[in-house]
């Protein structure tokens, strides 16, 4: 007997609708001036960072998720029963289980949906992507709903002038299907070296350091990096996905619309700029005003552009991300929705 699922014509797959949310607290780097050694001044040169967003006690992961995901859906106007599956990418997720996307289901009332949770850190979006496509392309499923969300504040050393200068929370999310006059997704390049392990981590709280009064004590539980081994890597590793996805579909930055890259620091997007090329004006950058979000960096970004009327249909799209793993990629869609 033929086993139907070898029977599947690959479909083309396409983002139908974005959404986006950020948690109503602004926090300034005045009001950073007040809890560390710093200035505006020197917070601005070094990241290109004003402000980030910061969720309330009551916001959690799951709740900006499902926040972000109500707009997409409205977006795609899809209904939450269409749902076939929920992918959450996320460092930080409500709890270790049950998985966010779960709790996503919940709140939105998508009932037929099956749920889990992607960690890939700040290049979770793009990781999620590849698989929601795989999912949708061979006929596995109709409809994708991705999420990248982070409370990124609550893995955040508050005393740590190097860490907390760069970080927000915030979510957004993308409905993934199939449609027949669309090109879709074109290329991707995704990458791991698990060798670069321990200069972007968060030590404590898992099997191979679970929580003690010794951890806590540390600040184990906090994120902990080598800001400039990062920065080496993030421009290296991200220059060489986006020049692989280009390679891989033909096409040169000359083609590209718009970049939307990892909203992590200034300096990295200035330099990954001078490697590739291209018009600087391509580049989408809300940095300022969110700080780094992690894996909710990339579609934030994305949904902010297509809603700013940046976006057309036909127009080609790079997007780059790079996260603690390491793991990093580069991915382009030609944009379809109207």
């Amino acid at each position: 007997m033929k086993n139907p699922r070898y029977q599947q014509t690959l479909r083309p797959v396409c983002i139908t609708g974005t959404g986006s949310f950020v948690p109503d607290r602004i926090m300034t780097n005045q009001d950073l001036e007040k809890i560390v050694d710093t200035t505006d001044q020197w917070i601005l040169d070094r990241t290109g960072i004003r402000e980030r967003r910061i969720a309330g006690e009551q916001e959690f992961t799951s709740t900006m998720g499902a926040e972000a995901a109500r707009r997409a859906l409205a977006d795609a106007g899809v209904s939450p029963e269409e749902v076939d599956l929920i992918i959450v990418a996320t460092i930080t997720p409500d709890m270790v289980f049950p998985n966010t996307a779960c709790y996503v289901q919940e709140a939105i009332g998508a009932t037929h949906a099956f749920c889990f949770d992607l960690e890939a850190a700040c290049s979770g979006f793009l990781y999620g992507l590849e698989v929601a496509e795989q999912f949708v392309s061979s006929g596995r499923v109709d409809t994708v709903l991705l999420i990248g969300a982070e409370k990124i504040s609550s893995i955040t050393d508050w005393s740590d002038r190097s860490l907390c200068i760069l970080f927000g929370d915030g979510a957004g999310a993308a409905v993934i299907q199939s449609r027949e006059d669309a090109t879709g997704i074109l290329a991707s390049s995704l990458k791991s070296d698990g060798g670069l392990a321990s200069l972007l981590q968060l030590p404590a709280g898992g099997s191979r350091l679970p929580a003690s009064m010794e951890t806590v004590a540390q600040k184990l539980h906090y994120m902990k990096m080598d800001g400039r081994e990062v920065f080496k890597h993030a421009v290296t590793c991200m220059t060489t996905a986006a020049k692989d996805a280009l390679s891989q579909c033909g096409l040169t930055m000359e083609d590209i619309a718009l970049v939307i890259p990892h909203q992590a620091n200034m300096r990295i997007i200035k330099a990954i700029g001078d490697r590739l090329g291209g018009d600087r004006e391509k580049y989408f950058v809300n940095l300022d005003r969110y700080g780094n979000t992690s894996a909710a960096s990339v579609i934030v970004a994305l949904d902010e552009a297509a809603r700013s009327g940046r976006l057309h249909p036909g127009d080609k799209v790079l997007m780059i991300a790079f996260g603690g793993g390491f793991v990093w990629g580069a991915t382009i869609l030609e944009w379809s929705k109207a």
